[in-house]
């Protein structure tokens, strides 16, 4: 991906903010989902948005996993809902528990790891896929969703090929531990960690009260970064021993080598979330993987186009099209 960021647009954060508020979305109308309710295999739910559009006979899927606090209304997800309708693709966003607009059943949430829920949704799309004599499932996630894939995709080696036809991650936190101390310093601590915790504390709230002494109350309003976060209420919840077990357990960048179907990675160098020092070299992510590292961009940002508001389709013509030509 040959980005390069408008003059108006210098620097890491601008890229990254001006892309999620104000950069256009789409080129045709704003995309219109189609919500179906998936029970889980321990009793829980989520919620699976289709977008409405015309696709083609035997068209491709691609599914779209969103980052942290995402939906099927984050700025990318519409922007990759506009391209599959230009494409003729369907499309799903299946959203992870809790971030429909509904908290969830179960006394869990979601992580950055979590290639069990990855497999789940994806083996369900596929043989819905197959049934219909469709085309193949193409799978791409964002941030947090994105090291989740891959994180799968690693993990189930040489099967991921009877499921996805390719995979690719944006803007992931590959090396977990690197990312979230990067965002716990400085000006990602003023703004963005609080821009997540006012919506993930009030959540975590939310599923103490459906299961009382789930966790340390206490501890979980003092929570001022995401490593507190995790280590109150994301680690114990999901079987790991605290935040530092988590973030090294479900990073992708060690599994990286063991993709056995055609998988991108596309990260920022001036990504405020991933340092550029921590992302994947040729020799960590084997043959199977496509790195491209942009130095401009900011998290899932890459912006185009005139002042004042440039637009997003840049990013998922370019994703798209490197999945679409490996399908």
């Amino acid at each position: 991906m040959n980005y390069r960021a408008p003059w108006w647009l210098p620097g890491g954060h601008a890229q990254t903010i001006w892309s999620a508020l104000l950069a256009r979305r789409t080129h045709g109308p704003r995309p219109v989902y189609r919500r179906e309710r998936w029970d889980t295999p321990d009793g829980d739910f989520i919620d699976v948005d289709f977008a409405t559009h015309a696709r083609s006979s035997g068209a491709p899927l691609l599914v779209l996993f969103h980052g942290l606090e995402g939906s099927s209304r984050s700025h990318y997800a519409e922007a990759f809902a506009d391209w599959a309708r230009e494409q003729g693709l369907a499309y799903a966003v299946p959203h992870f528990r809790g971030c429909s607009g509904e908290i969830n059943r179960a006394p869990r949430a979601y992580h950055s790891g979590d290639y069990e829920e990855i497999d789940w949704i994806l083996r369900r799309l596929a043989a819905a896929q197959r049934a219909a004599g469709a085309g193949p499932v193409l799978a791409v996630g964002v941030s947090l969703g994105g090291n989740a894939l891959m994180r799968w995709a690693g993990e189930m080696g040489d099967a991921a090929g009877a499921v996805v036809a390719a995979v690719a991650s944006i803007c992931a936190p590959l090396d977990l531990a690197a990312a979230g101390h990067a965002i716990g310093r400085g000006f990602n601590r003023q703004v963005y960690t609080r821009m997540f915790l006012r919506s993930m504390q009030p959540r975590a709230l939310a599923k103490l009260r459906q299961f009382p002494g789930l966790f340390d109350e206490a501890a979980l309003r003092a929570a001022r970064d995401l490593y507190a976060f995790d280590n109150v209420f994301t680690a114990p919840l999901h079987s790991f021993r605290n935040t530092d077990d988590y973030w090294s357990r479900a990073s992708a960048k060690p599994h990286l080598a063991r993709i056995r179907v055609p998988a991108l990675a596309l990260n920022a160098r001036n990504d405020p979330f991933v340092p550029g020092n921590s992302l994947p070299k040729p020799q960590h992510a084997g043959r199977h993987v496509t790195l491209w590292q942009p130095e401009g961009g900011g998290h899932v940002g890459f912006a185009a186009g005139a002042w004042p508001r440039g637009q997003l389709r840049g990013l998922a013509d370019a994703v798209g099209g490197w999945l679409l030509a490996h399908s």
